[in-house]
């Protein structure tokens, strides 16, 4: 197994977050949303919190399937947020999304605060997910959806490079090797299991759900 190795916690440049809007995540946003609307259903009038946003495409790719979802999106990147907005005023969505710089390790809302939380992408930059998750679990509503998804990292060097060349082939080579080191920054599907448990949450309820990705659903 591959040692864990850590990324940096933010991608806080203006030049990271170019070349993290150009990538194409268009499908893995895509099914990310069905996903959670396929659990949780359409939104209920309440607010959902994605925790660790990037650059608001997944809150966009919402909206334009839910007419009715309203969304709180945060992150701890300043340059990634700059982005962020005007792809949402760009979409139209200014009114249903607002964006604000928040660490996912200390949210604030009040305890059951959204009607869901969700994240993709973000756990993989935190050192010490714990804090976050215990954070994301807190606020979400009883009866509630919880649904956050993130890279599992491979057991062997051989697996993130063809991971890497499955999905990014086509990408700048700066592109595959943040992808790659992405990968090894990930947790395993025990450690994040054994981490939901310690909230008291079902470990079951975080499954392999692609060749490359964990998820954790489960209400409250």
């Amino acid at each position: 197994m591959i040692p864990r190795v850590l990324e940096p916690e933010a991608m806080d440049t203006s030049e990271e977050a170019a070349e993290y809007d150009a990538m194409n995540h268009s499908g893995v946003n895509s099914r990310f949303v069905a996903d959670f609307l396929s659990v949780h259903g359409f939104c209920r009038m309440g607010t959902i919190l994605d925790v660790g946003t990037g650059t608001a495409l997944i809150p966009i790719e919402l909206c334009r399937v839910d007419p009715i979802a309203r969304i709180l999106a945060v992150d701890l990147a300043e340059a990634m947020l700059e982005v962020g907005r005007r792809n949402v005023q760009d979409a139209g969505f200014a009114d249903r999304i607002r964006l604000e710089r928040v660490d996912a390790k200390e949210i604030g809302y009040k305890e059951g605060s959204f009607e869901a939380v969700i994240s993709n992408s973000i756990v993989h930059h935190i050192p010490d997910p714990r804090p976050a998750f215990a954070e994301m679990a807190r606020l979400v509503a009883s009866g509630g959806t919880m649904f956050v998804r993130d890279l599992a990292r491979p057991r062997w060097e051989d697996d993130v490079q063809r991971i890497v060349g499955t999905y990014a082939a086509k990408e700048t080579p700066r592109a595959r090797n943040l992808f790659a080191d992405s990968l090894r920054a990930a947790l395993t599907l025990e450690e994040v299991q054994a981490m939901v448990q310690a909230l008291g949450c079902p470990p079951q309820s975080v499954a392999m759900t692609s060749d490359r990705h964990w998820t954790w659903s489960w209400s409250p």
